[in-house]
């Protein structure tokens, strides 16, 4: 190889060691193990796709790096996505642009799979945004079940703040996260989203909780008003008293995996209040 050629390739692998740096690592879309097989098709044990839809600051591949394969080898088609990202981070653009992406996502899904609905599984913002799709945005024919772990269905009287690991660069602020202003109890984006109700016709609606959370405050306010035939509202300690799992990981709960196997595995209604989950 040449002179010329030797530092032709050095300055190539500059630019593009440079080019890789400049890139936010939230940029890269990578899905959780066991999602976004287009290529999986329903069966008739479970015929309705899982979408999972992150929280607030987190991308699909760490919210859901162990409830996606957990579904999916309990024989699910299991897809994805990241939304709502402002300079760089997920889930922090306003609520309700978040769930105009969710709309089209679904739309895929159901075109891939051939499925007329989905079940909706959904961590923190994630388990109440697509209340907002459904109530608004004429999404509710196309969920069969919402299932919501630790939501912010009524906002929170704590502060949202990123867990130190998510947190894009250090002196980062919470100006630019509009998602968190928006799941502020009594916040304007609150009051519009319940002023139709907690839920509505169609879809069953499973609220999973922690007295624990330390992000959605109260813990029960997450729960959703409704008729036992078409919402059930849990708490985890109820039925595991020792669990102490929190806000962050509930979506990596054992007990949770199993309290959504049990929502989800039902034909019509909500989770079964009554099952007992193997506690840890």
């Amino acid at each position: 190889m040449s002179f010329l050629s030797r530092a032709l390739s050095v300055v190539a692998a500059a630019l593009l060691a440079t080019s890789l740096m400049a890139v936010p690592a939230q940029a890269v879309e990578v899905s959780p193990p066991g999602a976004n097989d287009w290529s999986c098709k329903p069966t008739a044990e479970h015929p309705y796709p899982v979408i999972l839809v992150p929280g607030t600051f987190e991308s699909m591949a760490k919210n859901w790096s162990t409830m996606s394969p957990y579904l999916k080898s309990q024989g699910y088609c299991v897809f994805a996505l990241n939304y709502g990202a402002t300079n760089g981070v997920y889930a922090t653009a306003p609520v309700a642009e978040s769930a105009k992406q969710l709309a089209p996502f679904v739309d895929s899904v159901r075109a891939a799979t051939g499925a007329k609905q989905v079940d909706l599984v959904g961590h923190s913002q994630g388990g109440m945004m697509p209340r907002y799709y459904m109530g608004f945005l004429g999404g509710a024919k196309y969920v069969h079940h919402l299932v919501g772990i630790a939501p912010s269905n009524h906002g929170t009287k704590g502060l949202i703040v990123p867990p130190p690991d998510l947190l894009p660069t250090p002196d980062y602020t919470l100006a630019g996260c509009a998602a968190c202003a928006d799941q502020q109890a009594g916040s304007a984006f609150m009051q519009q989203l319940n002023s139709i109700g907690d839920t509505v016709a169609g879809p069953s609606y499973t609220v999973i909780s922690t007295k624990y959370d330390e992000v959605v405050i109260p813990y029960n306010s997450q729960y959703l008003n409704g008729s036992a035939r078409q919402v059930t509202n849990l708490t985890i300690q109820d039925k595991c008293p020792a669990d102490v799992f929190e806000h962050d990981q509930t979506p990596n709960d054992p007990v949770v995996h199993q309290w959504v196997g049990n929502a989800l595995g039902r034909a019509s209604g909500p989770a079964d209040p009554a099952f007992q989950p193997v506690c840890l």
